[in-house]
């Protein structure tokens, strides 16, 4: 039994809340959102991220201190534009038995000097704190509301120390939540960032129904943006084996497909005819696709390496180019390697 602190209590760390109470371990949730607290207190349900699901046996907190003392996993359930903020919070009272897993996936911030990904930031505060944290990346095809009713869910849990991520995996996997160790944390992050740039894509089709839209289109797009990520995210460190287990294309397939999808969803409202601002007005959880795709593109514009589908979903996204015509464009970046 494990003492697990959630640092985050949006759709996925909620629903990780829950599959971990029902295992037997100790849970502990922090949020800054009154609205969220007081639901957990009042009902001991989310409902605002995940309704429909009791979690009598998690308690919740507004204080973070709360967690760092009685937790010795801290699982940072955080969006990426947010988490580096929470680490600081909690760097003061780290203590050397505390292992940190990320959830937050991805390119740092541009704060951070544009280079690293978020889990080397996170391992960069730790270490000039005078602190040797380990910090596991866990990513893959994972649903909340079906990993919370249960649906058998594989993900994978990342360390630069296999050992960590192997003991991990043992803790923390469920009936229901399967872990899988490995050792590329890097590749593991990469490809569970890049993933939400082809859902994005993919959206659009969906929003594209009554005109060119189609499950064919989808598959091409599919194709090709997975194809550029082959090339571009082996070029910025990932091991070529992680494309194709749960952080590589298995996160990408349900990502692209799946109606719970935020970042297909997002898509799905452009391609309807929204503006990018309507669209993200709309949603009330953070599709990261936005994001993650103008990040990518800096990164491989400074590497000269040429990313066609990023590209056209980058300008498509600055309103530069309709989205007929974008999709267009990003079947047309494949290349047969």
């Amino acid at each position: 039994m494990a003492r697990i602190g959630i640092l985050g209590l949006g759709n996925w760390g909620t629903a990780l809340a829950l599959v971990w109470c029902k295992d037997g371990h100790n849970v502990l949730g922090w949020t800054v959102e009154q609205e969220v607290y007081k639901s957990m207190m009042s009902s001991h349900e989310n409902k605002k991220y995940l309704p429909g699901f009791k979690i009598p046996e998690l308690d919740c907190t507004m204080e973070i201190n709360d967690v760092t003392e009685a937790c010795e996993i801290l699982v940072l359930a955080l969006p990426s534009y947010a988490i580096l903020e929470v680490v600081d919070m909690i760097i003061p009272s780290l203590r050397p038995s505390h292992l940190l897993v990320d959830l937050a996936k991805g390119l740092a911030p541009s704060s951070e000097g544009g280079s690293g990904m978020i889990s080397e930031a996170i391992e960069r505060r730790i270490s000039e704190a005078g602190m040797s944290n380990q910090v596991v990346v866990m990513t893959g095809p994972t649903i909340a509301p079906e990993v919370a009713r249960g649906v058998i869910t594989s993900a994978l849990v990342a360390c630069h120390d296999t050992i960590v991520a192997q003991r991990v995996a043992e803790r923390l996997s469920t009936d229901s939540l399967i872990l899988t160790p490995a050792g590329d944390p890097v590749g593991a992050e990469l490809w569970g960032a890049y993933k939400n740039c082809v859902a994005l894509a993919c959206g659009l089709v969906d929003g594209l129904k009554d005109t060119i839209g189609g499950d064919n289109l989808k598959a091409a797009l599919v194709l090709s943006g997975y194809n550029e990520g082959l090339g571009l995210l082996r070029k910025m460190g990932a091991d070529p084996n992680t494309a194709f287990g749960p952080a590589g294309i298995g996160d990408l397939y349900v990502t692209a497909t799946s109606p719970r999808s935020r970042n297909r969803t997002l898509g799905e409202k452009l391609g309807s005819g929204k503006s990018l601002q309507e669209s993200l007005e709309e949603m009330h959880m953070v599709a990261e696709g936005v994001r993650a795709t103008r990040m990518f593109l800096k990164r491989s514009e400074r590497m000269g390496h040429p990313t066609p589908f990023l590209s056209t979903l980058g300008r498509l996204l600055d309103g530069v180019i309709g989205v007929e015509d974008a999709v267009r464009k990003m079947v047309g970046a494949y290349e047969v390697k």
